[in-house]
């Protein structure tokens, strides 16, 4: 198990310049040896035969916990574009978050930006250009098959997802027709295909979908919801609408998915942060054996490609998680780390779980709380991560120390 180091053994930052701008000078890393105690050592490099997210999911032995986060769903500041895995300095973080603003007074709508390839792979590749960082995740959204499944929708600025006519008649639900990715979102392909070009073994390069429960709860509410009302009203009163809803979703995710290993994702993460609403045995009718026959299809093609499932505030539904078939289960930060890796078992890797509003602390504290995560996840099969998107507002030279101390931990 790795062991935490001590905040004030962390190696400084530093930037030589020069005519070309600001690049990354080498630097020791951090190792936490056995007993705890810190040990200079040079940072390994060149490029790896494959990503250090894969080799650690499939529970191979890894220098360091790969690290990424999360972008807060709905945002519309730069922060909403941090979905990915930085070694970060400040002014360059600060370089691309303006770079990013830009784009956004240019293509004010989010599915301006989101929906064209140029301006995918852009944007995608904005943080990898200044950070040449450990991976890159496609910028895209949950909702983006929606219209390929005759769902209109928009993203509004202040308001978030908005579902025009919302699904809530069997009349409606027979209307939705299924999720052909390579003629409703080419965009996405082409994008994956150039990020991996791009990126080549540098880097991983992750795909992302929304959860069949989650998305047929936007559909039914009409957008975000704080109730849930609409989407309970239907399980409970009318459940063979919603049955069917949910097997539409479950047959258009696992093509989603499929699409996008095909065309360049290394690692594809499930998003189900609605279905915590759920009782555990409402969880067991409407969303896990979903995300199982997701699984499951999925592995007949592609048995080696790492499924990672998100859903926030799941500490009352941990044991049901792995038996969905994921690699990879994310927590967030309302379960202690060691007592999630032994709810979970072994047979699962783990994502999380820094609190993000430990980012709102001091470099201290921040050290602290993520030496404190990695020590009890242990040293195979774990990634670093928040528990949740980066809030806004958050510091962002916190965010900065955040990568600094992650990509400095050895094992």
């Amino acid at each position: 198990m790795a062991t935490a180091c001590p905040p004030l053994s962390l190696p400084s930052t530093s930037l030589l310049r020069g005519r070309a701008g600001p690049r990354r000078r080498q630097l020791s890393a951090v190792r936490c040896s056995a007993v705890g105690e810190a040990v200079a050592e040079e940072a390994s490099v060149g490029t790896a035969v494959e990503p250090l997210l894969v080799s650690a999911i499939r529970g191979k032995k890894v220098e360091r916990p790969p690290v990424w986060l999360m972008r807060q769903a709905g945002s519309e500041t730069g922060l909403e574009f941090v979905g990915l895995l930085l070694e970060v300095t400040i002014e360059g973080f600060r370089q691309c978050l303006v770079s990013y603003q830009l784009l956004c007074e240019r293509y004010p709508k989010f599915r301006e930006r989101s929906e064209n390839v140029d301006l995918v792979v852009e944007i995608s590749l904005q943080p990898w250009k200044v950070f040449k960082p450990d991976g890159v995740i496609l910028f895209s959204d949950i909702l983006t098959p929606l219209p390929g499944m005759n769902i209109p929708f928009d993203i509004v600025k202040g308001k978030g997802p908005v579902i025009y006519d919302p699904l809530r008649t069997a009349a409606a639900v027979n209307e939705v027709r299924e999720f052909v990715p390579e003629e409703w979102v080419p965009y996405v392909g082409q994008a994956l295909n150039l990020l991996r070009q791009e990126v080549k073994n540098e880097a991983a390069v992750l795909g992302f979908v929304g959860a069949p429960f989650t998305l047929a709860s936007y559909c039914v509410e009409g957008g975000s919801s704080k109730n849930f009302t609409m989407i309970k009203k239907m399980a409970f009163s009318e459940p063979t609408i919603l049955h069917n809803l949910l097997q539409k979703f479950t047959t258009s995710m696992a093509n989603y998915i499929r699409y996008q290993a095909d065309n360049g994702a290394q690692a594809v993460q499930i998003f189900d942060s609605w279905a915590t609403e759920l009782s555990p045995a409402d969880f067991e009718e409407f969303s896990l054996p979903y995300l199982k026959q997701i699984v499951d299809s999925v592995r007949e093609t592609h048995p080696s490609l790492p499924l990672i499932l998100y859903a926030s505030g799941s500490g009352g539904l941990l044991e049901r998680l792995p038996l969905t078939g994921v690699d990879v289960v994310s927590l967030d930060w309302t379960v202690d780390m060691a007592e999630g890796r032994k709810r979970l078992g072994s047979n699962v890797a783990v994502q999380g779980n820094v609190d993000p509003g430990v980012l709102f602390g001091s470099k201290e504290f921040i050290s602290k709380r993520i030496y404190d995560t990695v020590q009890k996840a242990g040293n195979v099969g774990h990634v670093l991560n928040l528990g949740h998107g980066i809030k806004v507002g958050t510091p962002e030279e916190n965010v900065a120390h955040f990568f600094e101390v992650a990509k400095g931990i050895r094992y």
